[in-house]
């Protein structure tokens, strides 16, 4: 058949230039006596060559001219090309705002069409994109409403994505005790159905988070392994996170010495690399109490470090440990320092020194003051609690006691 030719010519065109293909696939997307599967085949090879070739408005108007031969095609056929059509914008860089106008207009065609699945798909694709696009409020408004719909149509399988996308949103508004309401949810729904493995690997991903979150570090792990293993049977780019998310949970834990032996299993070997390296060098500053060591790590991997909020919290959160114990080490052999000396052993500013200390100083993490017009900080020995005082109201008490007891017996008697 002529088509077929065509299209194996498209795809050794392709393979060399994608830019001289689009053409071919165009003319053969024109052709009205093409074979449907033919078109089926050049429209996700066409959307392809626009995602290589990061050409995302061609992309955009590909998937809008794209609906009158997607209405010949089967429902459920029509669903996964259109899914993957989305889904190719997600491999071009500061594509979010289009993608989300393209998923907004293709529920809006849905709609029309009364394709009500299909629109529910998308919809549950739009509250990702508004998550990651930190547009929160609209992500909770949508989430309510595909909540009440799915309830009603029972598609637990779609269901269980949204309920995990609701407890995503909230943990990003630091609303743990919704976010965990909306994961115990998920899992309940998961329960009822049998879940696939990359959406049981993203659950145990966000059970992780939340005890990470809570400080129950143990427990975070555990279920950071289960999706490292999840994702690493399934070849899914993420399992680099999950990884991460383990070598995190042990330095937190004070077990650095546990990370060479968990990058030396078989899972994660082959993730070795750059963002590895990263979290090896935090375990190390934090091994050497270094606060030194940590803000290099921190400067040399910043992308690997602070583009993802969870391991930036939990540093932030390690820094401040580490910055404590490094300041309660060096007074502790003094009764008055100068703020400006305990800065250049630490090696921080002191304006940052003196803000750490006055904020450990109403912590009550040792007793002192900070005298400002002398730039000294002046730490007092730690009293001894006097317990007179308390011994004597519990003996009063006791007293009060047995004169009530007594009391009581009296007026019996009489």
């Amino acid at each position: 058949m002529p088509s077929v030719s065509t299209i194996a010519q498209a795809e050794e065109v392709r393979k060399t230039s994608p830019e001289q293909a689009i053409p071919l696939y165009q003319s053969i997307l024109a052709v009205a006596a093409t074979g449907m599967n033919d078109q089926e085949t050049a429209l996700l090879k066409l959307a392809q060559c626009y995602r290589d070739l990061h050409r995302p408005n061609e992309l955009a108007a590909l998937i809008h001219d794209s609906r009158t031969l997607i209405t010949s095609i089967p429902k459920a056929k029509t669903a996964k090309i259109i899914r993957t059509l989305i889904d190719y914008f997600s491999e071009i860089p500061n594509t979010l705002p289009l993608q989300i106008d393209v998923c907004k207009q293709t529920i809006q065609w849905t709609i029309q069409e009364k394709r009500i699945f299909l629109k529910q798909a998308l919809e549950t694709r739009l509250v990702a994109l508004y998550l990651d696009n930190k547009m929160y409020s609209d992500s909770l408004a949508l989430i309510a409403t595909l909540l009440k719909e799915l309830k009603k149509l029972d598609d637990k399988m779609v269901l269980v994505e949204v309920q995990l996308l609701e407890s995503r949103v909230c943990h990003a508004l630091r609303n743990l005790p919704k976010a965990k309401a909306a994961l115990t949810s998920a899992r309940t729904s998961a329960n009822a159905i049998y879940c696939p493995p990359l959406l049981q690997a993203a659950l145990d991903m966000q059970s992780g988070i939340l005890h990470a979150e809570e400080k129950d570090y143990k427990t975070g792990f555990s279920y950071f392994y289960e999706t490292l293993e999840g994702y690493s049977s399934l070849e899914d780019a993420r399992a680099i996170s999950a990884l991460k998310y383990m070598l995190l949970c042990k330095v937190m834990l004070n077990l650095s010495d546990d990370i060479q032996s968990i990058l030396n299993s078989k899972v994660a070997l082959k993730y070795r690399g750059v963002e590895v390296e990263a979290m090896k060098a935090i375990a190390s500053a934090h091994q050497n109490r270094s606060l030194q060591e940590f803000e290099q790590a921190l400067a040399a991997y910043r992308d690997e470090l602070g583009h993802d909020p969870i391991i930036r919290n939990h540093l932030a959160s390690l820094y401040d440990k580490l910055l404590e114990q490094n300041l309660v080490r060096v007074i502790e052999p003094f009764s008055r320092v100068e703020i400006s000396h305990i800065a250049e052993i630490i090696k921080l500013p002191a304006q940052q020194v003196e803000s750490k200390l006055s904020q450990m100083i109403l912590d009550k993490t040792f007793l002192g003051v900070l005298d400002q017009g002398a730039g000294c900080l002046v730490v007092f020995e730690e009293t001894p609690v006097d317990k007179t005082y308390d011994s004597a109201l519990d003996t009063m008490k006791n007293m009060a006691n047995v004169v009530e007891s007594l009391y009581e017996k009296a007026s019996k008697l009489t």
